[in-house]
């Protein structure tokens, strides 16, 4: 089986179902497409975004449902603890992560990326929310070696691939350092960009 992979190398969850796909040793090919309305992508992604996979003519999308296809698709090597309710919290701090740090610092995009001014009061809100993102995070992160506990599992590459893009948009845009305050975590992305998978995007994408 060789999944086809949707998307562009710039977009960090593309970037993230890459290192899952290597992770599991899937055979995989890359497709470059880039975000569109087009009926023909809104096929393969219904809201226009990257990335999607397809898988034998049929296509998914949103980064977590294509980690629990290939986590049952392929259990091993496992990206989940083999505890049940450790297996949730792992993807409970995967969630906190995209949803209270990420999207929060996505608001702040179009000035980043398109010189579009972001108003001073999306930029107080989004200060404030991604103060409140930082505690949730940290107060779930155990970072003992890994992000969830002693395996690494998706949640440690929702944790790099979210916060290379959180951070910089953070810190020019809104002046924040997301890892000021919490030293375990930074030290834990230091460390997950040796791990093979990632670097090997890394440098794809740098390419």
């Amino acid at each position: 089986m060789t999944i086809k992979l949707y998307g562009m190398r710039m977009s960090n969850y593309y970037s993230l179902t890459k290192a899952l796909l290597i992770e599991k040793g899937i055979d995989f090919e890359e497709v470059v497409a880039p975000p569109s309305r087009d009926e023909e992508y809104l096929h393969r992604s219904p809201m226009g975004k990257m990335p999607a996979i397809e898988v034998d003519g049929r296509y998914l999308s949103e980064s977590l449902a294509i980690f629990t296809y290939l986590e049952r698709e392929k259990p091993e090597p496992a990206l989940l603890p083999g505890d049940p309710f450790e297996a949730g919290k792992a993807i409970e701090l995967a969630c906190h992560i995209k949803l209270d740090l990420e999207l929060v610092a996505r608001r702040c995009l179009p000035e980043l990326l398109f010189n579009k001014p972001v108003s001073e009061e999306t930029k107080k809100e989004v200060r404030r929310d991604l103060a409140k993102g930082v505690k949730a995070v940290s107060r779930l992160a155990v970072c003992d070696p890994y992000i969830a506990g002693k395996d690494f599992s998706v949640a440690d590459l929702y944790a790099f691939f979210s916060y290379s893009l959180a951070g910089q948009l953070a810190q020019k845009v809104v002046g924040v350092d997301l890892l000021a305050d919490t030293p375990a975590i930074a030290s834990l992305l230091e460390r997950l960009a040796d791990r093979p998978s990632i670097a090997r995007v890394r440098a794809e994408a740098a390419a």
